[in-house]
């Protein structure tokens, strides 16, 4: 690990940790971000965690860019990895199904398996959260096995129905709201990813842990999901 500071805007810093995805990445990337809001203090405004990265934003009111690069410099001298950086556990129930899983035959095909092994293989391991983006409570994941990797769809979706479990590449996410989308998608959760009302709107956060468990659709509409196929909510008008 060789640490370096880049610049990504007038008022932020991103500290570069890593230059390959990897699960062992969080432990480093927790410690960096707990020493970073200990160095800058009052002058933090948000640190953005990514699979290799940490950009901090900081308040120019109350520190110089060459200050900001000293605190930041200081926040790596002898860092450690985090002893506990797991973070929370959620269990999200799955309806995996090819009406609202498109692509949960094609993925299983590709790897030479059954719907029902690809089912099992993507609910067998717990699931780094890397990072949010795309959209609002969007959680990046991995990774997932490698014979499940399946790269984007060349065109994407206008629209991706909200819950919608996908892989890409190594990655797997479920889509918080409705939106465009090229992941390939095997099924579909009801629960509620982001939340005006809830505490940081994200269900997820960086450094939590996701295990998928597989219900049926009777299971799904009773915890309120939507089983409109994927297929109906493309040809929805918006």
């Amino acid at each position: 690990m060789k640490p370096s500071i880049e610049v990504s805007a007038i008022d932020c810093l991103t500290l570069r940790l890593f230059d390959v995805i990897d699960e062992r990445n969080m432990p480093w990337l927790r410690a960096a971000g707990e020493k970073v809001a200990a160095v800058f203090g009052p002058a933090l405004i948000d640190l953005v965690p990514s699979y290799t990265t940490l950009m901090v934003h900081y308040d120019m009111s109350v520190m110089t860019s060459t200050q900001a690069r000293t605190c930041l410099a200081r926040a790596f001298e002898s860092l450690e990895a985090a002893e506990d950086a797991s973070g929370t556990l959620h269990r999200i129930p799955v309806w995996y199904d090819p009406s609202v899983g498109p692509e949960l035959e094609l993925i299983a095909e590709r790897a030479g398996l059954t719907a029902q092994q690809v089912i099992e293989s993507h609910c067998a391991r717990d699931y780094q959260v890397f990072a949010l983006g795309f959209a609002p409570g969007f959680a990046f994941m991995g990774l997932v096995e490698e014979r499940l990797a399946t790269p984007r769809l060349k065109t994407p979706r206008k629209r991706v129905a909200a819950g919608s479990v996908g892989i890409a590449d190594r990655q797997t996410a479920a889509y918080p709201l409705q939106s465009p989308g090229g992941w390939n998608l095997i099924g579909r959760t009801p629960v509620q990813l982001f939340d005006y009302q809830r505490d940081g709107y994200s269900l997820l956060r960086p450094g939590d842990r996701v295990r998928f468990e597989p219900i049926d659709r009777a299971g799904f509409r009773r915890l309120g999901g939507d089983d409109t196929a994927q297929a109906a909510i493309e040809g929805t008008a918006a």
